[in-house]
């Protein structure tokens, strides 16, 4: 539960009890029920139609949220995964491989959080190591070379800081993708999914088109970093996430992204066959306009899309 969500759990578990006596003391209390039912649905809208950054922050994070493995099977048909940066190892940080959407081959990438303590340690969290961005760059080469549209799921806090990534090049690798995503000649889309946290989400995500879920948050550093850089107190992330602009909303208001896509009542895990049908449907409106551009276009457009980016004065 949520710090918002307690008076919906509150009301939830009145319901409980009235259906419980009901059931116990064979009396009537249908009534009731149905008053704090309509009371639950009222008071459910009202809360996740009003959200703040930081609650957003608290839905990104969630356990439960869906992750790129989740979505693929429901929004790409025939899906082969593909392992290995051809240098040191397969990174289970980040997936990819080949697929298809309504007919035409394309290869999908992605950061994987894992799904339970066993499976988190396995995929460390979601924060990929050099070999895991260097795979992502293998496959989008790869994808090039055939003429295959590039989409990638952006979900994770960073890319992994430990020693022994450092020394196998993190910041190079990242910095490779960058410049080598920019001069792609095949439209890429990309989505952010949960968190979109620091060069970790920027290293898959240089891209024609740049898509949100409603929950999902983008930045260069968590707000509890940034309230620690800021501020020297990280008690204080919930102002820093207000501070920040980080949420899909802002971002679209700011035209960092293009589009915001609504997550069912609740978030994204209430309903994963909706949300996935919502994501399809925008990749294939995205995907039909960019397949209308030449190889040149699709750089340039892209270049120019982050190019413009904030504003400066030349004073």
């Amino acid at each position: 539960m949520l710090d918002f969500e307690k008076p919906l759990f509150d009301i939830k578990n009145k319901i409980e009890s009235l259906k419980e006596s009901q059931e116990k003391n064979d009396v009537d209390l249908q009534d009731e029920i149905d008053l704090l039912e309509a009371s639950l649905e009222r008071e459910t809208k009202k809360i996740y139609t009003n959200l703040k950054p930081w609650d957003r922050v608290q839905i990104a994070r969630l356990q439960e949220r869906p992750t790129t493995l989740d979505y693929i099977p429901h929004i790409f048909d025939s899906f082969i995964e593909l392992h290995g940066d051809r240098n040191f190892r397969d990174d289970p940080a980040m997936i990819g491989g080949i697929g298809y959407l309504n007919g035409q081959a394309v290869t999908v990438i992605g950061q994987q959080r894992g799904k339970g303590t066993k499976d988190n340690i396995y995929r460390n969290f979601g924060m990929a190591h050099p070999e895991g961005y260097r795979k992502a760059l293998r496959l989008m080469k790869q994808a090039e070379k055939f003429k295959r549209p590039i989409f990638t799921f952006i979900d994770t806090k960073g890319a992994y800081p430990g020693k022994a990534a450092e020394e196998r090049g993190q910041s190079e690798s990242i910095a490779r993708n960058l410049v080598e995503m920019a001069s792609l000649k095949v439209p890429v889309i990309a989505i952010v999914i949960g968190e979109g946290g620091s060069g970790g989400a920027l290293g898959i995500g240089i891209s024609n088109k740049i898509l949100m879920l409603e929950n999902s948050t983008y930045s260069v550093i968590s707000p509890e970093g940034a309230s620690a850089l800021l501020w020297k107190d990280s008690s204080l992330a919930k102002m820093a996430a207000e501070t920040m602009k980080i949420t899909a909303k802002d971002l679209h208001q700011l035209n960092v992204i293009d589009e915001v896509i609504n997550e069912p009542l609740g978030g994204a895990h209430n309903n994963i066959e909706q949300q996935a049908k919502d994501i399809k449907t925008a990749f294939v409106k995205h995907l039909d306009e960019l397949n209308k551009q030449s190889a040149d276009e699709l750089v340039e457009n892209r270049f120019n899309k982050f190019r413009n980016i904030g504003s400066y004065n030349e004073n």
